[in-house]
């Protein structure tokens, strides 16, 4: 994911979240101070939401109630949950449902509004009915135009990192973890779908009924409606998929059982139950998102070649990193995400040997560079452990959590060795299966379960400077791909001279493409982009990942042939990974600016509002 620009906010509430544990059903609760939410599960701590919805199509709303069950921890006649543009009509307290009388906190752009419901001592649940807004920030409402089967509408919710409050009333911090339950209408010819157990039949009548037995944070709830169909890919593996899109993902997800085997023999038993992939349609904002039980993927990593499929296996090593253990706060974002960045190559490299895994690592570290340049070596962005008060938490979605967390360890690995690493790592997911976890209790368990009082272990891993120091520390681990030297060669030879027809790209996979594009210089002659687009194709390529870096090249040298391929591509492709960087080239200059705008008018419907967002300040 790329970083957004800042958003400032007026008015910041100081509340708690909690770390959970379900051994013996029992809670331990640890206030950890939580900016990105107005809750207080230090109080009262949510233990199970059960929705009742229905998917009104034409409204753009779900509609019903949310039946919440909680543990008054302190005897408070308060329950706080966090809101942001719900239209909530009434609120009960109890099994009989007497109303109750609840208040809104002062709106906040960002945050919403804090939802304080009056309760007596004794309750434990409370049944909120509200409606969402049309324009709820979670939810994407596509037309059939805007779907791949173009025959029927469809809905997917993102609710990473605060937008499960536009849709479902909660506490929205990622350190408070609960069961739920769902019951949810929707028109009979569509499949609903949630991040729980799922039934992988059409039900005529459109009423689906959902339950997710493990306790999960508030961004990791998600609900898809569409025109989508079932295939078993192993034991307790499968795809959805819209019917049109099924053949290729299936080809696509061959080796997924594989995956969840190599994970589950590396870091311990799946923990889930079923690890299921829905491919959804192309506004989807994102690669991948975690949601247990159901990753929802972007269409974009259908390649046909199972080139890109190192996206799945992220998202699978989410089901330990992340989903299992979980960052307490968004500052901790970087425990999700470098230790699920990590899994991610260990997976890859399981399956593929180690020259691809050793592929995908240089590409990163490349990656991690760049984003380093652009936010300045000396940024307090480029911290591990990151400061967003005042800020949106998406600021922080980046490669510093993803690629940085992965290298630091990786370093930790080359320090320490694989063997006691391993080790290191299962305990860690085991011992803090379904908790949530700061950066601060982090380096208490890693320093008395890895460490373990060695100095010279310690001073080589130099576990403050990554953490709280900017940049890319001196004693990273560096890899070095000798596939992707040798597509460096060839990119070298190029602009020495070599022709297109006479290079030796026999056999390259994606990654290795991508690494001949970005080492070539921005500003090519009209004549060199020609030369290339006749030979290999890259202009009516279907692989996204390609595309994305090709038309850079084709935008930077004003290649007026590639223009109407790019339009099309900025249309039907919402993925924010690449979109982002294509408006970016293209707003560098005034005609460019003007295509963009242009193009933008007609796209910007079909794109999330995560995405929206972000192009809305690159283009106006």
């Amino acid at each position: 994911m790329l970083k957004f620009n800042s958003l400032v906010f007026i008015f910041i509430t100081l509340i708690s979240s909690c770390t959970m544990s379900t051994t013996n059903n029992t809670q331990m609760i640890t206030p950890v101070s939580d900016v990105h939410s107005f809750a207080k599960p230090e109080e009262a701590v949510i233990t199970h939401i059960h929705l009742n919805l229905e998917v009104n199509f034409e409204k753009h709303i779900l509609e019903g109630f949310a039946r919440i069950n909680f543990k008054n921890i302190t005897g408070t006649s308060h329950l706080t949950l966090d809101t942001r543009d719900l239209d909530i009509s009434k609120i009960t307290q109890g099994e009989e449902e007497q109303e109750t009388t609840f208040s809104f906190g002062e709106n906040n752009p960002l945050l919403g509004k804090a939802l304080t419901i009056d309760v007596e001592k004794n309750t434990s649940v409370v049944t909120v009915y509200y409606k969402t807004s049309p324009t709820a920030a979670a939810l994407m409402w596509l037309t059939a135009e805007q779907t791949a089967g173009k025959q029927f509408p469809f809905m997917f919710s993102q609710s990473q990192a605060i937008l499960a409050r536009t849709w479902v009333p909660c506490q929205d911090g990622p350190g408070v973890k609960f069961t739920y339950s769902a019951d949810i209408t929707c028109p009979h010819s569509l499949m609903a779908l949630m991040s729980a157990e799922n039934d992988t039949l059409l039900h005529k009548d459109g009423t689906y009924h959902f339950n997710m037995p493990q306790p999960v944070s508030s961004y990791l709830m998600a609900l898809a409606v569409g025109d989508v169909r079932f295939h078993s890919l192993g034991i307790n593996t499968g795809v959805y998929a819209e019917p049109v899109m099924m053949e290729r993902s299936i080809y696509e997800f061959d080796d997924m059982q594989k995956m969840v085997n190599a994970a589950s023999a590396l870091y311990g038993e799946y923990a889930w139950g079923r690890y299921d992939v829905i491919v959804l349609p192309p506004s989807f904002p994102f690669g991948g998102m975690e949601n247990p039980r159901l990753t929802f993927a972007t269409p974009t990593i259908i390649a046909g070649d199972r080139s890109l499929v190192a996206l799945v296996a992220h998202e699978l090593a989410h089901s330990w990193s992340g989903n299992l253990v979980t960052n307490a706060t968004w500052n901790d974002f970087w425990l999700n995400e470098g230790f699920t960045m990590y899994f991610e190559n260990r997976i890859m490299e399981k399956l593929y040997g180690r020259d691809y895994a050793d592929m995908l690592d240089e590409l990163g570290f490349n990656e991690l560079q760049e984003t380093v340049k652009e936010l300045g070596e000396t940024s307090i962005d480029t911290h591990l452990f990151l400061s967003l008060k005042d800020r949106d938490p998406d600021d922080g979605m980046n490669e510093i959590a993803y690629i940085k967390g992965q290298f630091f360890l990786k370093t930790v690995e080359s320090v320490v060795g694989r063997e006691k690493m391993d080790v290191f790592v299962k305990k860690y997911f085991t011992e803090h299966a379904f908790q949530s976890m700061t950066t601060e209790k982090f380096i208490a368990y890693f320093n008395e379960n890895l460490i373990q009082g060695d100095t010279a272990i310690s001073n080589k891993i130099q576990l403050e400077k990554w953490i709280y120091g900017p940049g890319i520390p001196a004693n990273t681990f560096r890899v070095k791909s000798t596939l992707l030297e040798k597509a460096s060669t060839q990119a070298k030879d190029f602009l020495a001279g070599t022709l297109a027809k006479d290079l030796d790209t026999k056999g390259w996979s994606t990654h290795e493409w991508l690494h001949f594009l970005r080492n070539l210089p921005e500003g090519l002659t009209k004549a060199q982009i020609a030369e290339l687009d006749k030979k290999f194709h890259f202009t009516p390529s279907g692989n996204c990942e390609i595309l994305c870096d090709w038309f850079q090249h084709t935008i930077a040298s004003n290649y007026l042939p590639a223009e109407a391929q790019l339009e099309i591509f900025l249309l039907n492709v919402g993925r924010r990974k690449f979109i982002v960087p294509l408006y970016k080239s293209l707003v560098k200059t005034a005609e460019g600016k003007a295509f963009a705008q242009k193009v933008y008018t007609y796209a910007r419907p079909g794109y999330h509002s995560v995405a929206q967002q972000t192009i809305d300040e690159l283009v106006n």
